[in-house]
């Protein structure tokens, strides 16, 4: 068996605001821990009411595999230097064959254009956001000066809680590569409350970045999955290879739910170092974003 690595270790931290009643904390903790199990893993979570200002943690400390979660401060980064002038959402800018990653890494930008293409900033972000695009996202990574810079904007935003130091490419290179890059659930909602609240971007960067995560087209099956068909969910979904003996790393979803009420939900779901199958790694995912919705949504 695989090590597990300190990036997957428990911190059991359970915190519920006052103003969800204390039947609905313990109906609500009591499902987590329930459904948590059925991953064969480390399942963290970590939930937000961006009106309300409830906050829910189980392990929202622990430091899990990233993934391509990281896709979304990557594009925070790069707004924000849209928003300083360094580029333009409208610019074009070009990649060329050599950018595009292998065959063995998902990219429909390269199967789409495998001789390489000139695109928008915008189109290149919406690819890499809204289609987890791999080659999209190390060809901007390397654009704005590689994973250190990423790392020192989302800590300029008060946020210590998330680490990116790798590119998907590297990732993809050597196994042990994907523990570096990780986050604790709460660091992410935080994040994402940074977003909504339009603390950090302007507000069409803003704008912009929750269209394309709106329009993500990964993962329905994990926070949308248990949801009405109509729910609307901003949200960027990160998933780990699995290695021969069962291992996955990482299948993971964060985003800001628009619940029944007209309130707003940040979430974030990690399943870390799973030896379930992946139907069932996405069911935890589904099943948790479903009592939340039910709690938070009334």
């Amino acid at each position: 068996m695989p090590k597990i690595f300190t990036s997957c270790l428990l911190v059991f931290a359970l915190s519920v605001s006052a103003t969800i009643t204390h039947a609905q904390e313990k109906d609500l903790l009591t499902q987590i821990k329930e459904i948590a199990p059925e991953a064969k893993g480390v399942v963290g979570v970590s939930i937000l009411g961006l009106e309300s200002g409830d906050t829910l943690n189980y392990n929202g400390n622990s430091r899990l595999v990233l993934h391509s979660v990281m896709k979304f401060p990557i594009a925070m980064t790069v707004l924000n230097l849209v928003d300083k002038g360094k580029y333009k959402l409208d610019q074009k800018v070009k990649v060329s064959k050599k950018d595009m990653l292998s065959k063995n890494m998902y990219s429909p930008l390269r199967d789409k254009y495998p001789d390489g293409t000139e695109i928008s900033l915008s189109e290149l972000l919406s690819y890499m956001v809204s289609q987890s695009d791999n080659t999209a996202c190390d060809f901007l990574l390397s654009k704005i000066g590689g994973p250190a810079v990423v790392e020192a904007y989302i800590q300029s935003l008060g946020i210590k809680g998330i680490a990116i130091n790798a590119s998907e490419s590297e990732m993809a290179a050597a196994w042990e590569v994907q523990y570096t890059n990780w986050s604790k659930p709460a660091a992410m909602v935080h994040l994402l409350d940074i977003l909504y609240h339009d603390k950090a971007l302007s507000k069409t960067s803003n704008d912009f970045l929750l269209k394309v995560m709106t329009e993500t087209t990964t993962g329905p099956k994990r926070i949308k999955g248990l949801l009405p068909a109509d729910a609307v969910v901003a949200h960027k979904t990160g998933t780990s290879p699995t290695n021969s003996e069962g291992l996955s790393p990482a299948t993971n979803d964060v985003g800001i739910i628009t619940l029944p009420n007209g309130k707003h939900l940040a979430i974030a779901i990690f399943v870390c170092n799973s030896t379930a199958d992946e139907t069932t790694r996405e069911l935890v995912i589904a099943k948790i974003a479903k009592a939340a919705w039910d709690v938070y949504g009334r």
